[in-house]
C-alpha cells in the first residue's frame, strides 16, 4: 500500500481526508510542521505528501524545501493561496499538483491517482557489486556495509535507470532532478557521474555511459528492478 503524509491544520478537512484516503492508501497525519516533520523523519518512505501551504508553526514551502534536502518523495499542495506567486514557487520546490481550496474531493482523488501512477518507485536495485535502495536512498555492499550517498546523486541516478534505455542529456538532467530555474554547471552532472561510476564500481562504463554530443545512459539491465 503507498503511503501518504497528510498535513493539514483544518481539523474538518484532515478528517475527511484522512478517512477517505485510508480506503486505498496508508495515511499519516500532520496538523503542523513540527508534527509533519517528526512523522516524516520517523517513517522516512512516504510516496507522497499532500501539503497545505499556510500551517501555525510555518508554510508548507518551509517544510517542502527541508524535505528534498533529504528524499525525493512526491509532493502536492492543497491551499487557498492560489495567487501566481504562490504557485510559481510551489513548483519551483517540484510540486507535482498544485490544487487551490476549495476543491472537489473526486478530484483530489484522481488527481492523487495520477501522480502516484505516474512514479511507480525504484525499491531495490541489484548490482554485481552492491545493492541500491532508492527507498531509502542508500547502498548496501555486499560485505553488508550501509552507505549514504549524496541524495542529488542518487536521484540522478534513478533518473537515469527510470528513463532507461533513453539517453539524457546533461540539460534534461538539471531540469529534472534540479528544477528549471536552479540550473547548475554542466561540470556539476559531469562530477556526478564519476562519483557514481565509482560508488557502483562501473570503471568500464557498463551501466553508465556516455553518449558522444548528449549526455549519459543507463545501459545495464539489473538483476532486480523492483516496483510497488
Amino acid at each position: 500500500m503507498r503511503k501518504i503524509l497528510l498535513v493539514e491544520d483544518d481539523l474538518s478537512l484532515g478528517e475527511t481526508l484522512t478517512d477517505r484516503l485510508r480506503k486505498e492508501y496508508d495515511v499519516s497525519w500532520g496538523r503542523t510542521l513540527a508534527e509533519a516533520w517528526d512523522l516524516f523523519t520517523k517513517i522516512k518512505d512516504f510516496d507522497l505528501i499532500l501539503l497545505d501551504v499556510g500551517l501555525p508553526d510555518g508554510t508548507g514551502f518551509e517544510l517542502a524545501a527541508k524535505i528534498k534536502k533529504l528524499s525525493p518523495v512526491l509532493f502536492l499542495f492543497l491551499t487557498a493561496q492560489a495567487d501566481a506567486e504562490s504557485r510559481l514557487m510551489g513548483f519551483e520546490l517540484g510540486a507535482e499538483e498544485y490544487i487551490p481550496k476549495p476543491f472537489h474531493l473526486k478530484e483530489l482523488l484522481i488527481r492523487v491517482k495520477h501522480v502516484l501512477d505516474a512514479h511507480v518507485p525504484l525499491r531495490d536495485i541489484t548490482l554485481e557489486s552492491c545493492v541500491i535502495n532508492f527507498t531509502n536512498m542508500t547502498l548496501q555492499r555486499k560485505s553488508g556495509q550501509i552507505e549514504y550517498p549524496p541524495v542529488t546523486d542518487m536521484k540522478v541516478l534513478q533518473l537515469l535507470i527510470d528513463k532507461s534505455p533513453r539517453a539524457l542529456s546533461r540539460d534534461e538532467i538539471m531540469n529534472e532532478v534540479w528544477g528549471i530555474n536552479k540550473n547548475p554547471s554542466l561540470r556539476t552532472i559531469d562530477n556526478i557521474i564519476v562519483r557514481l561510476r565509482n560508488l557502483i564500481g562501473d570503471q568500464g562504463e557498463n551501466h553508465i555511459r556516455s553518449v558522444r554530443g548528449l549526455g549519459y545512459q543507463w545501459a545495464f539491465e539489473t538483476t532486480s528492478k523492483e516496483k510497488t
